[in-house]
Order: C-alpha cells, then sequence, then structure tokens
C-alpha cells in the first residue's frame, strides 16, 4: 500500500515538475517573442534635412523606436539616398521598403483614385478632413483604393491652406494663363490645364532652378512655412493666393504584409506614432508660416501678394465643377470618394462658418 502511495505521489511530482517546465518554456518563448526586433526601411520623396516635411518624418521614427523600448528601428532614406522621389508607391509595394513617405495625389497617373486623398480644389480645410479621416469614410475609402496594391495609407502631415503659387508674370485675365507653363500637381493641375495651361511635376530640389532657368513660368509649392527656404521670391514676384489645395495632407505608405505580419502592439505604436506627427506637421507649419511671413514682409518688400482676378476664379470653379462630374461619371469608385466629400462638407462647412469664420469676420476692422 506505501507503495502505492509512494508511486502516485512521485507521479504527481514529476507532473508537476514537467508541467512548470513547460510553463517556464512557455514564458520563455513570450520573452523572446517580445525581445523581437523589427527594422523598417523608409524612403520618402524630400531631399535630406528637408524641414518640416522631413521633420514629420522623424518624429515618427522617434516615437515608433521609443513607445516600443527599441522593437522597432526606423531608418530613413531621402531621395538623395534612393534617387526616385516620385517611386514611393512601387518600391513599398513590392517591399523594397517597408514604408514610405509622400504625398497621394503623385500617384495618380498610375492609380488615378489615389488623387481624392491629399487635398481638393475648394474642397475641405485641414480641420474638416482631418475629421473626414478618422471620423467618417475618409480611411475606409482610402483602404478601398490601396488595398488591391498591398499597400496601407495613413495621414503623414498637413501642410494647411497653401498659397497659390509664385508668378514670374501677373496673372490679369484667362489669356494669361494660356500656355503658361507652371509646375502645379494633383487636381488642380487637371484643372488649370483646362484653362490652357501647360502643367508640370518636378522634383521639390529642382524646382528653383527650374524657375530661374525658365523651364516653368510659375508654381505652386506650400507657403511661407517651406518657401522663405526655397527663394522662390527671388526670381517671381508675384504671389498668389491659394484655391487649389485647401488642406495639403502628406501620406505614410506601409507595404500590407510587413506591417499584417508584426504583433499586434507594434502595430497600434506605428499608427499612433503617424497620427501624432501628422497632426504635429500641421502645427509646425502654422507655426512656420507665422514666423516666415513676417520675415518675408520687412525683408523682402518687393513681394506683391496678389489674388486671382474674379474672371480668372469663376472660369477655374467651372472648370473644376465639370471636371468633378467627368471623374464621376467614369468610376463607381471615384463617385463614391467625391459623394462623400461633398456630403461631409454639406455637413461640417455650416459649424466651420459658425465657429471660426464668424470668430474671424469679428475681429475685422469695421
Amino acid at each position: 500500500m506505501k507503495k502505492i502511495t509512494l508511486g502516485i505521489v512521485s507521479a504527481i511530482v514529476l507532473g508537476l515538475f514537467f508541467t512548470g517546465c513547460t510553463e517556464e518554456k512557455k514564458e520563455e518563448k513570450v520573452q523572446v517573442a517580445e525581445k523581437k526586433t523589427y527594422t523598417i526601411k523608409l524612403a520618402m520623396t524630400w531631399p535630406s534635412n528637408f524641414p518640416v516635411f522631413g521633420d514629420a518624418v522623424i518624429n515618427f521614427k522617434n516615437m515608433a523606436e521609443s513607445m516600443s523600448d527599441g522593437r522597432l528601428t526606423v531608418r530613413i532614406d531621402s531621395k538623395n539616398k534612393h534617387k526616385s522621389p516620385f517611386g514611393i508607391f512601387d518600391m513599398v509595394k513590392a517591399g523594397q521598403y517597408q514604408m514610405g513617405h509622400s504625398a497621394s495625389y503623385y500617384w495618380k497617373g498610375k492609380v488615378p483614385n489615389t488623387l481624392y486623398f491629399t487635398t481638393m480644389p475648394f474642397g475641405m480645410t485641414a480641420s474638416e478632413q482631418f475629421a473626414w479621416f478618422y471620423y467618417d469614410d475618409g480611411m475606409k475609402l482610402m483602404d478601398k483604393v490601396y488595398a488591391p496594391h498591398n499597400l496601407y495609407s495613413f495621414p503623414g502631415g498637413n501642410t494647411g491652406n497653401q498659397m497659390g503659387g509664385w508668378f514670374q508674370k501677373e496673372i490679369n485675365s484667362l489669356d494669361d494663363l494660356k500656355g503658361l507653363k507652371m509646375r502645379i500637381p494633383g487636381f488642380a493641375g487637371e484643372v488649370v490645364s483646362k484653362l490652357g495651361v501647360n502643367v508640370t511635376n518636378i522634383a521639390p530640389g529642382e524646382l528653383y532652378t527650374a524657375l530661374d532657368r525658365g523651364t516653368i513660368d510659375a508654381l505652386e509649392w506650400v507657403g511661407p512655412s517651406l518657401d522663405l527656404r526655397m527663394g522662390f521670391h527671388k526670381v517671381a514676384p508675384y504671389y498668389y493666393t491659394g484655391w487649389h489645395e485647401p488642406a495639403t495632407e502628406l501620406q505614410f505608405l506601409i507595404n500590407r504584409k510587413f506591417m499584417d505580419k508584426l504583433p499586434a502592439d507594434l502595430q497600434e505604436i506605428i499608427k499612433v506614432a503617424m497620427k501624432t506627427a501628422s497632426y504635429d506637421m500641421l502645427t509646425q507649419t502654422n507655426h512656420e508660416s507665422g514666423k516666415n511671413w513676417a520675415t518675408m514682409k520687412k525683408e523682402f518688400p518687393n513681394i506683391q501678394v496678389k489674388t486671382f482676378p474674379e474672371s480668372v476664379m469663376t472660369a477655374i470653379k467651372k472648370a473644376n465643377d465639370d471636371l468633378l462630374v467627368e471623374k464621376a461619371a467614369k468610376d463607381p469608385l471615384a463617385k463614391e470618394i467625391l459623394d462623400s466629400q461633398a456630403n461631409y462638407i454639406k455637413q461640417i462647412r455650416p459649424w466651420t462658418l459658425l465657429s471660426d469664420y464668424s470668430y474671424l469676420k469679428s475681429l475685422e476692422e469695421k
């Protein structure tokens, strides 16, 4: 009887020992999984040390690495390194890079419906557009466009309302637009091309030289936050107010297969870092624009701020409306996106007018 009892006890002890060993091994595996590190190679459209746009990428890198306690490492390659500023879409899609930072409307030649997720002429303001992305249908529709290409796209930093561009000659009528060589991307480029503008897209690092040498007659870039550094005022004195990009949103692109294989907590860290860097860029842009505009007014008094004549703006608005109808008629997904944006503006714009616009109007000198 004692032998049987001892045998049972021994079996229980051995069972507990092996169970303990199994649990320890499981715990060790979990710890190993938690300590596994991942390197993200990120290609951006911008040159090395490019302010504001590049700062958003650096902010993302710092936050992702810090919040992941070193489990994520982000290596940034500027266009100086990879030599393909407009190749980000293809490089991330193929997995050559795990992430990219660029602007969605650059891919309209490859995937036309990417056009609508940067900004639209006469469209939403930055705060309205952020709300559309994160609290309405924006993110869902953007995923519809990018998912077939093995990509995720997320907002990557907003410039707010952009200036209408630098012109070497004053625009007094529609005739002044005909034959004008201008760098202006996105939907706005298609709009003004209907009015006779010869539209081109040039990488940021080549813009000043193109304007200076007469390769182009005019260009739009961003606003004082970046334009002062670019020096456009030295070769084009007319600075026009904006209509074409009221809320220019850059983008983070992510290889879908790479993202889906990451542990859930790291995926969330990446999303939080992108969202934070994106909003921070809007704040930084506002700060830099205010500061740089004060400098421009003081140090470069020859800059002439202009607004396009009413006849020109009427023609631009009509061309824009006609083009929206054309796009929607040709593609059901384009129609879904454009309808979503139009409906959201109808919903949110009355509040924008009642709050921000009314407040600013109340401050005007009587």
